[in-house]
């Protein structure tokens, strides 16, 4: 993005950001990943617990839901995001842990984006923590919604076709 030059007399003001070229994007994709916001994307439904839920609660929902992770929250907040890979890395291996409290199993602080943030932020989230599932939040900082592969895949198929 280059700055044009446009004389200014002096003592006139002259905005900024007003002497910038738009930015050129290789292809639509690229485009749709920086201009959209995290909200056109699918991000519901979305299943969670309470941060004082059991295990085998969180599996209760997951089961019910037919999906692959939970957000643990707190009042409206995400405290934790307990997933498939949390039950066979974790759980799998505790032949009591259906009884204890997913905060001893999730994992706590998770990432988040804004649903007022571009994809790929939320692409590049995933893609340099390693994370799977990502939850979404309202401008309030409230969950209203979570992102994963499969989301992600759908969204962008319909973008490259």
């Amino acid at each position: 993005m280059g700055r044009k030059r446009n004389p200014v007399e002096p003592g006139e003001f002259e905005d900024p950001l007003s002497n910038y070229d738009p930015p050129k994007f290789a292809d639509e994709l690229e485009r749709v990943l920086c201009e959209t916001e995290v909200a056109q994307m699918p991000i519901r439904p979305l299943a969670f617990v309470e941060k004082d839920a059991s295990v085998q609660g969180a599996l209760d929902v997951m089961a019910k839901y037919e999906c692959s992770c939970v957000v643990v929250q707190d009042a409206g907040q995400a405290v934790g995001i307990f997933s498939a890979r949390d039950v066979l890395n974790k759980v799998a291996d505790d032949t009591d842990a259906r009884a204890k409290p997913i905060t001893e199993f999730m994992t706590p602080a998770p990432r988040t984006v804004y649903t007022t943030d571009c994809p790929a932020k939320a692409l590049n989230l995933m893609a340099i923590g390693g994370f799977r599932h990502i939850p979404v939040l309202d401008t309030d900082d409230k969950v209203v919604g979570i992102l994963g592969p499969r989301r992600t895949t759908e969204f962008l198929q319909d973008h490259l076709i």
